[in-house]
């Protein structure tokens, strides 16, 4: 039966006619396990007046793509939408199906998987493909103190949502050749079992860590406002962004978009540094791929230096405040 599946297909997820950056990264990480698994890299796309992103989608990796377009879908509506993809994915049969995990694709992909009656794996931090031909989903279990490896040996299709920022995009390529497929669907008001009258989006006030080259976080260590004042003074400072662990978050010191790890965001900064967190793998698995990874902690055995590249025993209380006097000094010669 799971014989006839072939390929892997995922979902474009985009708002106001511009696609989210998850969706690009889920191209590049179909391309790299079409390498092994075989089959071809399908997309769908689903929207009001979407037909003109289908070349951007194309140029960063797609074979095809799929495209639903009505009037009805201008906004997500979850019924819709789900029964969309569902009857898509019967008809097409990838082996695969990949999904941003964002709020949209959080409540998408149970959604759809529940109509085809298959698994579903959520948040997952990595994918590959096992010998047997499997793909193997990485998820952190058990409050993220492992990380579990889940297939589905029976079902198809294989389901994921994956982590923003966890795979990488391919370098966009405008000489990429690509089918472009117009499917008819049926979509009548009686579906539509809430409307969407408007949608607003808020601009962050601060640079987005997954944007920012540099990182400065902090956790239980300095959760307190007077130290936190001083993490941003040092972002500030190092051009960079301000994130934070759980602990952080519920003392309102940072906000949600601001979280990194398990249940926030997973980053991949040239530099990384952190404050007074003791490094669970909750936290850890949202800063893995940073290229430079500084802890600063006054317990010498706390978790997180089993991963740094550069390791600072001692308080950040103290370290703070040095560090910013030095940086001034510096940026004071500079302009001198």
């Amino acid at each position: 039966m799971t014989k006839e599946w072939k390929g892997i297909m995922t979902f474009t997820e985009q708002r106001f006619g511009r696609i989210e950056e998850v969706s690009l990264e889920l191209l590049g990480g179909a391309r790299k396990l079409a390498e092994k698994s075989g089959g071809d890299v399908s997309t769908l796309l689903i929207g009001r007046d979407v037909k003109n992103l289908a070349r951007e989608l194309i140029a960063y990796g797609a074979d095809k793509v799929f495209i639903v377009e009505h009037p009805l879908l201008t906004y997500y509506q979850s019924d819709i939408y789900a029964r969309i993809f569902a009857d898509i994915v019967q008809k097409q049969k990838p082996n695969i199906v990949l999904v941003g995990a964002t709020s949209i694709g959080m409540d998408l992909a149970p959604r759809v998987a529940a109509k085809l009656r298959t698994g579903l794996s959520a948040h997952v931090v990595k994918l590959e493909i096992g010998d047997d031909g499997l793909l193997r989903q990485i998820v952190p279990g058990f409050g993220g103190n492992v990380m579990a490896v889940v297939t589905c040996p029976e079902k198809r299709p294989q389901m994921a949502t994956v982590r923003p920022g966890v795979l990488k995009k391919l370098k966009k390529d405008e000489l990429r050749k690509g089918e472009i497929i117009e499917l008819e669907v049926k979509v009548g008001e009686e579906e539509l079992k809430a409307r969407t009258l408007e949608m607003r989006i808020e601009p962050p006030p601060e640079l987005p860590i997954e944007k920012a080259e540099i990182v400065v976080a902090g956790g239980w260590g300095i959760c307190d406002k007077e130290c936190f004042n001083m993490l941003k003074e040092l972002a500030k400072l190092l051009g960079g962004a301000v994130g934070g662990t759980r602990p952080v978050l519920d003392e309102d010191l940072i906000k949600e978009d601001q979280m990194i790890g398990q249940s926030g965001k997973t980053i991949a900064p040239k530099v990384y540094i952190g404050f007074g967190i003791s490094g669970e793998m909750h936290h850890v698995v949202g800063i893995l791929d940073a290229d430079t990874i500084i802890a600063v902690n006054i317990d010498p055995k706390a978790p997180i230096f089993d991963f740094v590249d550069y390791g600072v025993v001692g308080d950040a209380k103290e370290i703070l405040p040095r560090l910013i006097k030095k940086l001034k000094e510096k940026l004071e010669k500079k302009r001198g």
